[in-house]
């Protein structure tokens, strides 16, 4: 589990991916995210197909890190365990799911927004939480502000992150990366646009590098 907070760590930026034609699109899209540099995805289970993406981007790109979004009860995780998923996100904090991933020895990252959530996650032992929705519930202020009763959590925020907001975003000393779609948006994929996709991923990048380096 370290591992994987490690590997999110150093990607700075984590695609969250909609695929409507996984069979059509995962492998060509993992391709196009290894060579933007970012070799990593949360592929979101609001599409039907998302276990079957998983599986395709793994074998794509073995390198790759994978998880599994959207996550909403325990049959999802299963599923996409089975599919090869690294990680899981859920859009809030459900102490029974979590708790079900800690049984597995699945990495969980669930989404909270509130002190409630805080500290519902610090009695379940977790140290990395999605700061979600992030623009939507206060962004850098709101997360700054949690912080300081709740110093030992990473957060990763999603939710209107874009190229705009991301170096100020990565820039807080709790925030370990970003969950974003903005470099893989729905008419960019559907209409196989991966000379853009892998530039917004070479921009994300580059930012990350300048925020952790210097």
């Amino acid at each position: 589990m370290d591992q994987i907070v490690e590997r999110i760590k150093q990607t700075g930026v984590i695609p969250v991916i909609k695929l409507s034609r996984p069979q059509r699109d995962a492998a060509p899209l993992a391709e196009t995210l290894c060579s933007g540099g970012i070799a990593a995805a949360e592929v979101t289970f609001r599409a039907a197909g998302a276990a079957e993406a998983i599986r395709i981007m793994r074998a794509a790109r073995p390198e790759m890190l994978v998880g599994a979004g959207t996550v909403l009860n325990c049959g999802q995780v299963d599923e996409a365990v089975k599919a090869g998923a690294q990680f899981i996100v859920t859009p809030g904090l459900d102490p029974e799911l979590v708790s079900y991933c800690q049984r597995l020895g699945v990495a969980v990252f669930p989404g909270c927004s509130t002190p409630t959530d805080y500290q519902t996650a610090y009695h379940l032992g977790l140290s990395v939480l999605k700061f979600f929705p992030a623009e939507q519930s206060g962004g850098l202020a709101k997360i700054k502000a949690l912080s300081a009763p709740f110093p030992m959590f990473q957060i990763m925020p999603t939710g209107g992150i874009s190229l705009n907001n991301l170096r100020e975003y990565l820039s807080c000393p709790v925030v370990c990366a970003c969950g974003g779609s903005y470099m893989v948006a729905p008419e960019l994929v559907e209409h196989g646009r991966w000379d853009d996709i892998r530039e917004l991923c070479r921009q994300s990048a580059h930012i990350v590098e300048e925020v952790r380096h210097g």
